[in-house]
């Protein structure tokens, strides 16, 4: 009888080492064991010659439910497991429902259940009026951390938290452990930068970065984690385009806060001077890309440790809305799910960063911060067999001819990638083939902390 189920054998991609004729071993959804050398017996054995095999990536910040009748978590998570992203955090504002209690959290847990080809995490959030009342009951329905704004896009589905008001949620939140992350705009600086970008009557891509300077996103930092210091609550910066902001978070962290930070992949890809030229509305995002000096910075941050996380902020929107000319009226947002690992692999490679970060970044760091490590995030033996397989084919990557994103089109697209996501795992199954997913909806699982757990190194 073979020892177990499948027996993977590549170069290991861990946080720490890479591990040449290296090989991971599943019995019954679990890693049950680590090599390197001659592998053991399985069911199923693949020898994937000089393959990289890495821990399935977790995408920190996914819009599923932005725009109705559109993406939803069919087409999300259909998007991530051809990605080799096996479990996906959606955020909480949803078109038309802000989910912002128990009950509505409840609510989408189902609906994802039932949609949903990869595991997937929920943030929550506070209705304004409302206040922190319902913050705990959140938390026992099972969401993996909070999610606020400095800056008003919608009153009601992306509302602004006043500062008196967030201090009062980080207070509320520390007692439980999670994370309080947010979107750091300054809302009175991008409002009067908005206004003289009209005035000045300029209106094509130069428009959206001169609506969004620095200080509108250094300033909530400062604000963000200070809070954060004064309520001993994790404080968490959602997208942080700029260096100086990792700098900003490093420091806090330096005097003992818990201040953590996220990058974007576009933000280490794409750059305002060329790739919004050429995109137009189709590069909107907040905040804005930056110039390509900013993109090589930030590359630096990733190889001196400063960055926590790194995701996506995915939201697929029809590309009616994103063809404006008229830059500031287009959505904001990009699709990214698809090529996230690849691209990341490609810039490392490019830079000379140890790809080592590509397991810490997309893996370690996010289950760590969630409080879902328990189960995700390491190729470890007990934890969940999720595993993504990317071989060295160079490939020019094109959103149309994939089939598996719902809008058919990327900021990536044209761009030549020298890895290919070749396989994706979830919990030991094959969801992702190379060609198609395997995965039907409903195969997915909602997953939470735990209810109680010891303490554990905090993501570095």
């Amino acid at each position: 009888m073979a020892d177990y189920d499948l027996v993977l054998k590549g170069t290991l991609v861990l946080p720490d080492r890479l591990v040449p004729e290296g090989h991971v071993a599943v019995r019954d959804g679990l890693v049950a064991a680590l090599g390197q050398g001659e592998p053991p017996g399985g069911r199923e054995h693949h020898d994937l010659g000089d393959a990289l095999i890495l821990p399935g990536a977790i995408d920190a910040q996914v819009h599923s439910l932005s725009q109705k009748n559109q993406e939803d978590f069919i087409w999300s998570t259909r998007t991530a497991a051809a990605g080799g992203v096996t479990t996906i955090v959606d955020m909480p504002y949803d078109e038309g429902n802000l989910v912002c209690s128990a009950e509505a959290v409840r609510g989408k847990a189902a609906h994802g259940e039932s949609q949903a080809r990869v595991d997937f995490a929920l943030y929550g959030t506070i209705d304004p009026e409302e206040g922190v009342k319902r913050i705990r009951e959140q938390v026992d329905a099972g969401v993996v951390a909070f999610k606020f704004s400095t800056f008003g896009t919608d009153p009601r589905r992306f509302p602004r938290i006043p500062a008196p008001l967030m201090a009062d949620c980080f207070a509320a939140i520390a007692p439980t452990g999670l994370a309080a992350g947010v979107h750091n705009e300054n809302d009175e600086y991008v409002r009067a930068a908005i206004e003289a970008v009209r005035a000045s009557g300029i209106t094509d891509y130069r428009a959206h970065e001169m609506s969004r300077p620095p200080l509108t996103e250094l300033l909530a930092m400062a604000e963000i984690y200070e809070i954060g210091a004064a309520t001993g609550c994790p404080a968490h910066v959602v997208h942080c385009s700029l260096g100086r902001g990792y700098e900003i978070a490093a420091a806090y962290r330096a005097q003992g806060h818990r201040a953590t930070v996220e990058c974007l992949i576009h933000y280490l890809t794409l750059d305002s001077e060329t790739d919004a030229r050429r995109l137009g509305g189709r590069s909107k995002c907040n905040p804005p890309l930056r110039p390509r000096a900013e993109v090589e910075t930030l590359w630096r941050h990733v190889a001196a440790g400063n960055v926590t996380l790194l995701s996506t902020d995915h939201v697929s929107w029809s590309l009616d809305r994103k063809i404006n000319p008229d830059m500031l009226a287009n959505a904001s947002g990009l699709p990214g799910l698809e090529v996230m690992m690849p691209l990341f692999i490609k810039g490392a490679l490019e830079r000379g960063v140890p790809l080592t970060w590509a397991a810490r970044l997309m893996a370690l760091n996010p289950a760590r911060h969630f409080r879902i490590d328990h189960v995700k995030g390491a190729l470890e033996v007990g934890k969940h067999a999720d595993i993504a397989i990317l071989t060295p084919e160079p490939h020019v990557f094109d959103a149309s001819r994939t089939g598996n994103n719902v809008v058919g089109w990327s900021p990536y697209d044209g761009m030549t990638l020298p890895y290919r996501v070749a396989a994706t795992y979830l919990r030991g199954d094959l969801v992702y083939d190379g060609s198609k997913v395997n995965a039907a909806p409903g195969n997915g699982r909602f997953i939470r902390p735990p209810a109680s757990r010891p303490l554990r190194e905090r993501a570095t």
